[in-house]
């Protein structure tokens, strides 16, 4: 069933400022359709089980057949945000607490890098998808130097993180290790393109700061450090900005003395991976143990029931 009508969606078209324009950048076969597939499905266009494998924004025949996108596709969903979301982001809440959000999924292929300009003209912003396996790979230095050319600021999502724990069996540490050097790649990338006191500012991405998500599009799942910085911060008694630097980089939780430590010499834990990844990979176990991954609606309540405590 849609989760909004064609009068919410007129309506929404009229505020200028609650519409967002995004493109989906990545190299190919990082996940981008199948990414794009599990944010429709949540706007209730496609149901959930189709999600991953309907390829909802690759209409053309040959585009299906080959499983690839050649043309980029625009769809259009609506999505309430909740008045503590909007005044994080000092949003006017006097008119509407609903965005109209123009998605572009766009061509990974080098060889359809035009169909990537012309989407990147015409948003906002970019979002730009890294199988947490491959990595940065040569596509996705090519997209991102394109964004930074058309004056675009891109968040990173890193997709691809049910291989990294079903298929690869990373640990907790390992998979922090992994997310650093990808995020480090990306940002050596911007670096080069874009200059801090140019007309775009600082643009490079961190976790710490909201600009860089974790999950899966195809298990339909994601989550940000702010997500998790909003259920830990009342425990820690920490503001969830300055929680949230703290569950990033080099800063362990001694549970013993219960104090934040710049190194484990103490005998603490890396935060990221003490409250975010053991956490995740506790819920595949389970989920693995009892059989049930092949129902993937599962992982996704699983993980909707932990960010609401």
């Amino acid at each position: 069933m849609v989760n909004f009508t064609i009068d919410q969606i007129r309506e929404i078209m009229d505020i200028k400022t609650n519409i967002r324009n995004m493109s989906v950048i990545a190299h190919v076969d990082h996940g981008k359709s199948t990414l794009t597939d599990s944010l429709v499905s949540k706007a209730g266009i496609i149901s959930s089980a189709k999600a991953g494998e309907q390829r909802f924004t690759d209409t053309r025949q040959d585009e299906q057949d080959r499983c690839i996108t050649i043309k980029s596709t625009a769809i259009s969903m609506y999505y309430e945000l909740s008045k503590k979301d909007l005044d994080a982001i000092q949003q006017e809440t006097d008119k509407s607490h609903g965005f109209l959000i123009n998605l572009i999924d766009s061509p990974g292929h080098v060889d359809f890098s035009s169909e990537v300009t012309a989407a990147l003209r015409v948003t906002d912003g970019a979002l730009v998808v890294v199988d947490c396996v491959s990595g940065v790979c040569v596509q996705t230095e090519t997209v991102l130097r394109q964004a930074i050319a058309e004056r675009i600021k891109p968040v990173l999502f890193m997709n691809k993180l049910d291989l990294a724990i079903l298929t690869l069996q990373m640990g907790a540490e390992d998979m922090y290790q992994t997310f650093q050097r990808i995020i480090e790649n990306v940002n050596v990338i911007v670096s080069t393109y874009c200059e801090e006191d140019g007309p775009m500012g600082d643009i490079q991405v961190s976790p710490a700061t909201g600009t860089v998500g974790f999950g899966s599009g195809l298990h339909g799942w994601a989550f940000t450090l702010k997500q998790f910085a909003e259920m830990y911060s009342s425990k820690f008694g920490i503001d969830e900005k300055k929680l949230m630097r703290k569950l990033w980089g080099d800063s362990f939780y001694n549970a013993k003395t219960k104090k934040w430590e710049k190194d484990d010499s103490g005998g603490g834990r890396r935060a990221f991976c003490q409250f975010i990844l053991d956490t995740i990979l506790k819920v595949y176990g389970v989920l693995k143990n009892g059989g049930f991954l092949s129902i993937l609606e599962d992982i996704s309540f699983c993980m909707h029931f932990i960010y609401r405590k």
